[in-house]
């Protein structure tokens, strides 16, 4: 049974998918580029907002990090307008803080934006909310190092924690960083992708989760 749970943010407690494309296209258009579907910017989440751009414009672009200053200032004022969460997520991390296990959320999205987002729709249901921060020298996911530096604030061992998330990203960190992972079907990636990707626990609602966790209250 599993005493901490800590989550992607993406995907897995958000749907976070219209503001990012949102954001993504201000800024491309902003240099007269060519917009993305909300299609594209899904295959395109999950390595980070430098990556997100580079995969829509490619890095060699020459205006590469006007676009991406851009999108990360619009991306900073519009993060909420159309984000949602995913149906049971504050029930189950309601649940969860009843029954005494602690949470967290562990992200590559930008550091500004995790904390914005998870103190504005999980307000006091998370102990730590951390997200991208590379020029701090901590590596983004797949890098266990973001996992375990939560993992080690909370006192959390590793027999005993699990990390969930929607993408192959998370299965990765889970691995790396030598912890279970549990993988959600609601999000970014579709079950199939994610069996490909080594996916071995699937929970296709919110609720399923709290049977893996303690039931001590």
């Amino acid at each position: 049974m599993y005493r901490t749970v800590i989550f992607d943010l993406d995907g897995t407690l958000l749907d976070t998918l219209d503001d990012l494309t949102t954001s993504v296209n201000f800024a491309l258009a902003s240099f007269s580029l060519l917009t993305r579907t909300r299609e594209e910017i899904r295959s395109f989440v999950g390595n980070g907002i430098a990556n997100l751009i580079t995969r829509a414009i490619g890095y060699e672009h020459p205006h590469f990090s006007e676009v991406l200053q851009t999108f990360r200032e619009y991306y900073g004022v519009h993060c909420k307008e159309k984000t949602k969460e995913y149906d049971g997520v504050t029930a189950l991390l309601t649940e969860l803080k009843a029954r005494g296990v602690q949470t967290a959320v562990v992200s590559n999205k930008a550091d500004f934006a995790v904390k914005k987002l998870a103190g504005e729709y999980f307000p006091d249901l998370l102990k730590e909310a951390v997200g991208e921060n590379e020029a701090a020298g901590i590596a983004k996911k797949p890098a266990p190092d973001s996992l375990l530096t939560v993992m080690k604030n909370l006192n959390a061992e590793k027999e005993t924690t699990v990390y969930i998330g929607d993408s192959e990203v998370d299965i990765q960190t889970a691995n790396n960083a030598g912890v279970d992972c549990i993988s959600v079907v609601w999000g970014f990636k579709d079950e199939t992708f994610l069996k490909e990707n080594g996916a071995k626990t699937l929970v296709k609602a919110p609720r399923e989760i709290l049977k893996f966790c303690d039931c001590a209250r």
